[in-house]
């Protein structure tokens, strides 16, 4: 066994088990004051969180209609014998029932806001806690772990926010089971969708953060992701047939970007395996 490991046990061993306790809480601490601050800052700017940000899907204004008739006349003009279409969008209409349900949903909306907003730093407080822990090529390898996990979140957050959440209410809003029945969206049933999809794109584009991680402590290989590849696409696309309109063009684009992300997992468990392979193979030199 190499000097370098060795010298990494004896550092951790230097702390005991209610160091390791009282330095967690300190790095908890910080974290969830963190998200506190950031959640105070979204919920003073209310106008702005609710009218720009969480409303702004449901009116036929936002972004991501736009570019879709957008690209729908587009097509159209290219291709001349195409039935000229655009995306329906139907104005959704949001009502409050309850006594205290806008409050209530404004301090858990800030919450959700303030997590989000601080992601990075919280997630850093989790890397500074389990990176001395780590050998120094571990580290070396896993030096951009906060940058890419903060950027693949926000992109997944972006992806759900724009993708996804509007295609799924549109589709959701709209869904008729009889004439009869008129669609009448409670607040809190339209917050619940919205911050779950939108926070569950966050969650999903962390796949290959996870996959990372799972192959550095043997529990995922990449020959099991390959072997398991037809599966895997076939339950992404499920799940984007779930949460997406049922049409072939908004099923493919959220299926995508979740192909790209396993692929890129294989790849990372790859080099990772590849990676701890050579460390062992040095290991037994050192040995003989």
């Amino acid at each position: 066994m190499s000097k370098e490991r060795l010298s990494s046990k004896t550092k951790a061993k230097e702390m005991s088990f209610i160091e390791h306790l009282e330095e967690l809480r300190w790095h908890l601490v910080r974290a969830s004051v963190s998200v506190l601050l950031f959640s105070i800052l979204a919920f003073v700017n209310r106008s702005v969180i609710f009218d720009e940000i969480i409303l702004w899907p449901k009116n036929p204004s936002f972004w991501t209609y736009q570019k879709l008739n957008e690209m729908m006349a587009w097509v159209q003009q290219q291709l001349p014998f195409i039935e000229s279409t655009s995306f329906d969008i139907r104005p959704i209409e949001i009502q409050n029932i309850m006594m205290s349900g806008q409050f209530s949903t404004h301090i858990k909306v800030s919450i959700v806001m303030g997590f989000i907003l601080s992601f990075p730093y919280v997630f850093y407080q989790i890397w500074s806690f389990v990176r001395p822990a780590l050998y120094s090529k571990e580290k070396n390898v896993a030096s951009g772990a906060v940058f890419v996990s903060s950027l693949l979140f926000m992109c997944g957050i972006l992806f759900g926010y724009f993708i996804i959440l509007p295609l799924s209410l549109q589709f959701l809003a709209g869904y008729e089971v009889s004439s009869e029945v008129s669609n009448q969206i409670q607040l809190s049933s339209y917050i619940g969708t919205v911050t779950s999809i939108v926070f569950s794109g966050g969650v999903v584009f962390e796949l290959p953060i996870i996959a990372f991680f799972f192959s550095k402590i043997g529990l995922l290989t990449p020959s099991f992701m390959r072997t398991y590849r037809k599966h895997a696409y076939i339950v992404l696309l499920l799940l984007s047939a779930i949460i997406t309109p049922p049409d072939v063009f908004s099923q493919i684009l959220v299926c995508i970007p979740l192909v790209v992300l396993y692929e890129v997992s294989i790849y990372i468990s790859k080099a990772v395996n590849k990676k701890q392979q050579y460390d062992f193979d040095d290991d037994l030199d050192d040995l003989e």
